[in-house]
């Protein structure tokens, strides 16, 4: 895949992982980059084209697809947390949100764009997964559902979208340095680590990324037996 010269839409750019790939999209090369934002007005990159777009508004997804018809890369970034849902009590008002944007905005994001990349030679899709895709969170087990979805879904996409050229890569990290894991006591790398990584496996035609050493490790272990929690 390359980079230099492709026209980009990056959801959720505004801050965060999400401006981090903006700007490394751009540092790469890209001729033009779509912030898919709620709010236009929030993008303050000068480099950046705003374009409004909430992957839970479905008409929002496609009036925006309309706009970008010029793009050869598309990345899945906009995501929330699970909110106040835990695990034993409550509501899953935050689950069900957190759902909605990260699973459903992001096959809703995938329906409407990848016609456009077929249509532009192929190009990719990037997906912005998680450690919790593969592990489950009793803190956060709303966001940890919803990222293993959008996992599953990822594959589907890969496996569908081969045939019309499209390299689709699911990107897997645990903490990073953003709002949403803020006063979180962890390790954690940076945005621009995930966005640097990320742009390598493009221009390599890799399908995964796993950013930091705990992933790769979660990763590792899928294939071991299940067992009681470490050190029960």
């Amino acid at each position: 895949m390359k980079i230099e010269g492709s026209v980009a839409l990056v959801t959720g750019a505004n801050r965060g992982i999400g401006r981090a790939f903006a700007r490394s999209l751009l540092d790469h090369g890209a001729a033009k980059v779509y912030a898919g934002v709620r709010d236009p007005a929030g993008v303050t990159d000068p480099d950046l084209v705003p374009l409004r777009l909430d992957v839970t508004d479905h008409e929002a997804v496609a009036a925006a697809a309309d706009l970008a018809g010029d793009v050869s890369i598309v990345i899945n970034n906009a995501g929330v947390g699970s909110g106040r849902t835990h695990l034993l009590d409550g509501d899953f008002d935050g689950a069900r949100h957190a759902m909605e944007v990260n699973y459903f905005g992001t096959w809703a994001v995938a329906r409407a764009f990848a016609p456009i990349l077929a249509r532009n030679g192929g190009g990719a899709m990037v997906n912005m997964l998680s450690l919790a895709s593969w592990a489950g969170q009793p803190l956060f087990p709303g966001y940890a559902a919803s990222k293993a979805a959008q996992w599953s879904l990822t594959d589907s996409l890969r496996q569908a979208l081969h045939a019309q050229g499209t390299l689709v890569v699911g990107v897997h990290a645990g903490f990073v340095e953003t709002d949403l894991s803020t006063g979180i006591d962890a390790p954690k790398i940076s945005p621009a680590t995930v966005a640097e990584l990320t742009m390598e496996a493009l221009t390599g035609n890799r399908f995964e990324v796993l950013a930091d050493d705990e992933t790769r490790r979660v990763k590792a272990a899928l294939s071991q037996p299940v067992g009681p929690p470490t050190g029960a």
